[in-house]
């Protein structure tokens, strides 16, 4: 049986290197967990939510899944979005895509490809509903368009959320953002529309 030993190996030049640099840093980080961040991102493995903001371990309270969706009927979003409000108290919630995608690429393709075409449903929707921007766009430029229309769509599926909105009834200082991550330089863009208390 494979046991992925080098993965141990590195794990432990990892954990050596930290300690080196802070020697309480472990024991720091496993106090408690008190992030102001909640990370809705995509899973692929090219956009890691910590090293894109430049934040330490404890920081950043992160959920992934293909295409960073936030769906109605996702169980494991909901609760990811409802602990992340309700007990860390997270001040903001960022809903992160990235340029690229395939996930959004498969949703713009007439092929099927199993289980998956219904998670690209909601995308399918999206394009749907936003086929007069989309309409005459180059491939490349309808996949990027798609991209950051998804993501406006779903911080609106933030927003609707009953957790969010009994958070806001409540006074809580929650805001919502949308952001695009390009792969090819590293950089996010604000995809502007962030809401929050005061909007």
């Amino acid at each position: 049986m494979k046991t992925l030993k080098h993965f141990f190996d590195r794990n432990s030049r990892w954990a050596s290197s930290i300690l080196a640099k802070d020697p309480e840093f472990f024991a720091t980080l496993s106090k408690q967990q008190r992030p102001e961040y909640l990370w809705i991102g995509c899973s692929d493995s090219r956009v890691p939510a910590n090293q894109i903001i430049d934040l330490p371990p404890g920081e950043v309270f992160v959920h992934r899944n293909i295409a960073n969706n936030v769906v109605h009927t996702d169980l494991n979003c909901l609760s990811v979005i409802q602990y992340a409000v309700e007990v860390l108290m997270v001040k903001h919630i960022i809903v992160c895509g990235h340029y690229g995608c395939g996930g959004i690429r498969a949703a713009m393709e007439n092929t099927e490809h199993g289980l998956i075409d219904n998670w690209l449903r909601n995308i399918r929707d999206v394009g749907r509903l936003n086929s007069d921007l989309l309409q005459g766009l180059q491939e490349d430029e309808k996949l990027d368009l798609l991209c950051e229309l998804n993501v406006k769509e779903q911080v609106r599926n933030v927003c609707d959320t009953t957790v969010v909105q009994n958070a806001r009834n409540n006074g809580a200082e929650l805001y919502v953002h949308g952001w695009i991550y390009n792969i090819k330089n590293g950089l996010l863009k604000d995809l502007g529309g962030s809401t929050g208390t005061d909007s």
